[in-house]
């Protein structure tokens, strides 16, 4: 393998390779131990830059290509999890991928269906046409399905609907202006995306956070977490006509979105992050009210939890149902819930210095990961004791405004891995001389999508609602 221009800032290693050696570089680096979390374009038409991320531990290996004429390596025969970024680099940027062989659109919509779509063919196949306007209050976004009887033989997907160009909006703007861009990228996952985003500025500038902002940090992603995951379980519920366990989890997450309000402000705790700093204060008197509050939601939902646990006929709907096997999980690069409830025991918690999780953090695993509904439901579950635990921990004490402050050298790239309720947001900054050059939010949802899809396959049509409401994705982070 040649690399070239081998520099370590900020927890980034940055290799410049050349286009004749990207895959080989590519696979080093998963030989390496490292796990594929993201690839982008970046720079001018004509000197595009073609980069991929590779997880290891706290650090994060970017290897970088400029393809010549506008022409890269395909990786998806070695890191399937790449598909979904070589297509957005094609329709968005314009590059090409020897050996993505057919190259489907994915944020261009052709108007012919062969165009986007996988062939399906046999005796008594057909389609049936879901969205892209749904009946519920969700995004856009098209569903076909190809079905013999009831039985799903393949789903495609169509979103990137309503597509905002935050990304593109983002360039030229200070690191605080920029801020907004990716904050409202999604609002179920306003904190994971505003904190990765401060935490790759910080590396850029070479700041790290203090003892107080790394606390608060972490108390507003478990906020979001949890609000999220008891929506979830309500989900869940209501996919199988549960409605005692829907309502009551419901109401549990609107508890929880009332707190928000009443810590930060915003039900939807947006606002509450800052680049270099943070803002949120908290004296004893409101941190042991809070505390309060909390111990009654938790006391409240193990009871709610119980009501499910023993519904012997909701139980029945739930097992086997939308697999997700473990080597499928993580050939596609599943990430949070999804992912550990197939036996992936990822979870960037364990790897976040600038939080306040600690080494002694572990994921949380079902008790048998088969990768089904079952298995996401009761991982959300598991997750939300370990929230409590860390919420009631994180509130001990009284909580300060504080700042990040020179740590180092910064970094000619910032990138950044936290974990969300649905996984893994991981968000690349390159700085340029008016602030920002280039903005990449890659969230857990834009990594899970192709994972539901195959986990729809085999199962039956009327369960894919079930399915896709155990995965609970989002339709906005994705098209950001």
């Amino acid at each position: 393998m040649s690399a070239r221009g081998e520099v370590e800032r900020g927890g980034v290693e940055l290799l410049s390779v050349d286009p004749g050696e990207w895959r080989d570089a590519c696979r080093r680096a998963l030989e390496d131990g490292g796990r594929f979390c993201g690839a982008h374009a970046s720079g001018p038409s004509g000197a595009r830059r073609w980069s991929a991320l590779f997880a290891d531990g706290p650090r994060t290996r970017a290897l970088t290509t400029v393809p010549s004429g506008g022409e890269a390596l395909t990786i998806v025969d070695i890191v399937p999890a790449a598909q979904w970024d070589e297509r957005e680099a094609h329709d968005l940027h314009g590059l090409r991928f020897l050996g993505h062989e057919p190259l489907r659109p994915l944020v261009a919509h052709p108007p012919d269906m062969a165009d986007w779509t996988v062939p399906v063919e046999g005796e008594g196949v057909y389609e049936v046409a879901v969205g892209p306007i749904h009946a519920g209050v969700i995004e856009s976004g098209h569903l076909r399905f190809h079905v013999v009887g009831e039985r799903i033989l393949h789903l495609d997907l169509r979103l990137f609907y309503k597509h905002r160009g935050l990304e593109r909006a983002a360039e030229g703007e200070q690191p605080a202006g920029g801020l907004r861009f990716a904050q409202r990228a999604c609002g179920a996952c306003s904190v994971a995306n505003s904190v990765a985003y401060a935490q790759a500025w910080e590396g850029v500038l070479g700041h790290v956070p203090g003892r107080e902002l790394r606390r608060a940090r972490t108390l507003l992603l478990e906020l979001e977490r949890l609000y999220n995951h008891l929506n979830d379980i309500a989900a869940i519920c209501a996919g199988v006509g549960f409605a005692t366990g829907n309502m009551a989890f419901a109401a549990l997450k609107e508890r929880a979105m009332r707190l928000n309000d009443e810590l930060t402000g915003h039900r939807f705790l947006f606002g509450s992050v800052e680049v270099g700093a943070g803002r949120l204060e908290l004296s004893a008197a409101r941190a042991e009210r809070a505390r309060g509050e909390l111990r009654e939601l938790r006391l409240d939902a193990a009871r709610a939890w119980r009501e499910i646990r023993f519904a012997a006929s909701v139980q029945a709907r739930l097992d086997g149902v939308g697999v997700l096997d473990r080597d499928t999980a993580v050939a596609l690069g599943a990430v949070g819930p999804a992912a550990r409830a197939a036996g992936v025991g990822a979870d960037a918690r364990t790897d976040s210095p600038g939080l306040w999780y600690g080494s002694s953090f572990e994921p949380a695993l079902p008790a048998v990961a088969e990768g089904d509904v079952a298995a996401r439901l009761e991982l959300r579950a598991i997750e939300l004791e370990t929230t409590f635990e860390l919420l009631d921990e994180l509130l001990e004490e009284p909580l300060r405004g504080d700042s990040a402050g020179p740590g180092g050298e910064g970094s000619p790239l910032g990138v950044a891995r936290v974990e969300g309720a649905r996984g893994e947001t991981v968000c690349v900054i390159e700085p340029a001389e008016r602030g920002v050059g280039r903005l990449r939010l890659r969230t857990a949802s834009y990594a899970n999508w192709p994972g539901l899809a195959w986990a729809s396959a085999g199962n039956l049509l009327p369960d894919f609602p079930l399915i896709n409401k155990s995965f609970e994705l989002c339709y906005a982070c994705v098209d950001r």
